[in-house]
C-alpha cells in the first residue's frame, strides 16, 4: 500500500508546468530558471526565475524596507507584529469607554415587560449578591457563573485603562460570586464551580 505523498519543500525548486522551459531571468546565465523570487516589495506576488545560483545572490541582496522613511517602517513592523489586522485597548472594542454596570442593568429592565421576581424574594443573606450580579431569584450556580464571569470581563481594571474603582468593583462582584457559590446547588452531574 503506497504512503501519503511527501509535501514539497517550502524551499525546493519550482517545478515548471509541463511543457515549459523557464530560463534564468539573468542575461547570459542558460541554466534553467526554477526558483521564484518577488520583483520588489511592493510586487510581493508577482515572481522573477532564477537558477540556484542567482537566486541565492537575489535573496543576499533583498532589502524590503529600501527606499521607506523611518516612520514607514515603524508602520510596517507595527503592523506585522499583528499580522496586518487593526487593534484597540481592550475593553472597549474601538468604540470608547466600557458601558458600567448600572447602565446596562437599567437597558436589561427596560426590555421587560413584567419583572421577574427579584432579589427580595430570595433568602436574605443573598440579596446582597444577587443584586450586585444583577439576577433575579431563583437562579442556578451556572447562571451565578456565566454572569460573574460576564461583570468581571467588563470591569476588569485593564479592561478601563487601569481605573482603581473597577478595581474595587471587581472584588465586589468577585465576593457576591463566591457567596453564591457557597449556596447555590449544582447542577446534578456537573463538577463544583
Amino acid at each position: 500500500m503506497p504512503g501519503r505523498p511527501r509535501p514539497r519543500s517550502r524551499f525546493a525548486a519550482e517545478p515548471p508546468p509541463p511543457g515549459v522551459d523557464r530560463p534564468c531571468e539573468v542575461a547570459g546565465c542558460a541554466a534553467q530558471g526554477e526558483f521564484r523570487a518577488p520583483k520588489s516589495p511592493r510586487q510581493l506576488r508577482d515572481y522573477r526565475w532564477f537558477c540556484l545560483d542567482h537566486v541565492r545572490a537575489y535573496n543576499a541582496a533583498w532589502d524590503f524596507y529600501k527606499g521607506m522613511t523611518q516612520g514607514e517602517i515603524e508602520a510596517s513592523i507595527r503592523a506585522d507584529s499583528t499580522w496586518d489586522r487593526p487593534t484597540w485597548p481592550l475593553g472597549n472594542n474601538g468604540h470608547g469607554q466600557a458601558p458600567q454596570l448600572d447602565a446596562i442593568l437599567d437597558l436589561a429592565e427596560a426590555g421587560q415587560h413584567r419583572r421577574p421576581p427579584g432579589p427580595e424574594l430570595a433568602p436574605a443573606d443573598l440579596r446582597g449578591a444577587l443584586a450586585t450580579l444583577g439576577l433575579s431569584w431563583p437562579t442556578t450556580r451556572e447562571r451565578a457563573k456565566a454572569r460573574w464571569r460576564e461583570l468581571v470581563k467588563l470591569h476588569h481594571p485593564d479592561a478601563n485603562g487601569g481605573d482603581s474603582g473597577a478595581e474595587a468593583r471587581v472584588k465586589t462582584i468577585n465576593e457576591a460570586y463566591s457567596r453564591l457559590r457557597q449556596r447555590l446547588p449544582p447542577a446534578s452531574g456537573a463538577a463544583a464551580a
